[in-house]
């Protein structure tokens, strides 16, 4: 080999060996930045005539086992679906309230019934009628707060969706954007690594609305499809639409057209969370609007009118005909079984046993329907009232097994509904979070270890030192040759 060559040689090496430590810089740096995968130079020998030359830097690559980040992924998305469903259903069971706590549903008829009672014991007594008055505002003002909770909940739930359609648009064009810029720096001959690590984060982002999975195609280019199969970038990025509803009402629904769906690139596409967009925080929030709100909301429908049907029927209340309406009213109205959508939301105390409204306590006693007042020892009518609100009767609604139920025990089905779905979506929530960390501790056993790279920090050192004691060799030669 000849000086020159050795130069050659031991100047390639230099350069390699810089770029080398260039690299462990960068993964050493990064090393707690999430969404950085960890570089490797590559290096290959070069030559010239089949003639050694040093060495060649093929360049820099990202260590990343996808199969993992494509797991991670769909777990983020199991993970986010399964929270907002338990999310859901442990505030709603909070709201239903756990037996014998303050304000509990089944406290609230609890509450009426022993007014009720002892306004019996003592049918004179407009303390004890008055008691009864406030009983009964309190259970149907919860029954009131019960649906406009739900409704808030499914307006949230709107938003919520409008804000991930947002998102994922946003970043699906930004993934696009990447993509052209990528190529554009291979292309160049530049490194677009970094820019393949902003990609990954938006691909991330995408993930825990949709559950993707991200295809490899040439030239360091992805595409995105859901687990679904919608196409969500091949080539081009497609465009999620929804119009966001200002407010949702109990009538308001996705078959009545009331509620927006989704489309994608301008054709609708099933939102159920079994559809193409299912599994992810996307899926859930469909899921809490047009599914779970709407079951929970006929559930308390039908014990509303359950409850209304009870104190409306003539022979518990003599003073009633057929139709009328009796301590509870439909916003003031008769009972209309057409019409039980969002009944708890409208359910309300009778004018007529209100004396803020211009009615009497008396009537309590006497009859809602009486004109005149009665016997104040007449106390048939208060134990009439107690006794049908513990009859069991069979609802004539709603989502239950059919068994003849008093009115404390439709209630108590009601939330043991509840309770049985939130240990259900609780435990999803674990076992979906404990999956999430599993991938997530997989992955980053692959990310960069400053262990490993101070190891081949010192490798770097001793070829540095090599390659430039050859140089430093080549140049005493060269003197010695200058010198004859």
């Amino acid at each position: 080999m000849s000086i020159s060559g050795a130069l050659s040689n031991a100047l390639s090496g230099l350069s390699a060996v810089s770029r080398a430590a260039d690299v462990v810089a960068s993964n050493t740096a990064n090393a707690m930045t999430e969404g950085y995968a960890r570089r490797e130079l590559s290096l290959s020998a070069r030559n010239l005539g089949g003639t050694g030359a040093g060495v060649w830097s093929d360049g820099v690559s990202r260590v990343l086992n996808q199969v993992v980040l494509n797991d991670r992924r769909l777990a983020d998305a199991d993970a986010a679906n399964a929270g907002a469903r338990y999310d859901f259903l442990t505030s709603f069971e909070a709201l239903l309230g756990n037996p014998g706590e303050p304000g509990a549903l089944s406290t609230n008829i609890a509450g009426l019934e022993t007014a009720l009672i002892e306004a019996a014991s003592r049918p004179d007594s407009e303390a004890r009628l008055a008691a009864v008055l406030a009983s009964a505002e309190r259970l149907a003002g919860q029954l009131n707060s019960l649906s406009s909770a739900l409704q808030q909940t499914r307006t949230s739930a709107d938003h919520a969706v409008a804000t991930h359609v947002q998102t994922l648009n946003t970043s699906l064009a930004q993934i696009d954007r990447l993509n052209a810029e990528i190529l554009a720096q291979r292309a160049a001959g530049y490194d677009a690594t970094a820019l393949m690590d902003q990609r990954q984060t938006q691909v991330d982002i995408v993930a825990t609305i949709v559950p993707v999975r991200e295809v490899a195609r040439d030239g360091d280019q992805i595409s995105l499809f859901t687990a679904g199969g919608a196409i969500l970038l091949e080539g081009n990025a497609a465009v999620i639409g929804f119009a966001q509803a200002g407010l949702v009402t109990a009538d308001m629904t996705l078959a009545s057209g009331a509620l927006s769906g989704l489309a994608i690139n301008g054709m609708a596409v099933p939102p159920d969370d079994g559809g193409l967009f299912g599994g992810g925080s996307l899926g859930a929030a469909f899921a809490v609007r047009d599914v779970l709100a709407p079951a929970a909301q006929v559930q308390i429908d039908a014990f509303a009118r359950d409850l209304i049907s009870r104190f409306q029927d003539p022979a518990v209340d003599p003073t009633l005909a057929p139709g009328d309406m009796g301590l509870f009213t439909d916003h003031g109205a008769p009972l209309d079984i057409a019409n039980e959508v969002g009944l708890a939301g409208r359910i309300a105390l009778s004018t007529r046993v209100d004396p803020k409204q211009g009615g009497a306590l008396w009537r309590l006693r006497d009859g809602i329907g009486a004109a005149t007042p009665g016997a104040v020892g007449n106390s048939a009518l208060l134990t009439a009232l107690a006794d049908a609100l513990g009859r069991p009767v069979a609802p004539q609604s709603g989502n239950f097994i059919g068994a003849a139920r008093s009115s404390s025990g439709l209630a108590a089905d009601i939330l043991s509904q509840v309770s049985l779905a939130r240990q259900t979506a609780e435990a999803n929530q674990v076992y979906a979070g404990a999956r999430q960390d599993a991938l997530r501790e997989m992955q980053l056993a692959d990310g960069v270890d400053t262990d490993h790279e101070m190891q081949v920090l010192l490798q770097i050192e001793q070829a540095y030192a090599a390659n430039a004691r050859v140089i430093s060799a080549m140049d005493e030669l060269i003197q010695q040759l200058l010198a004859m």
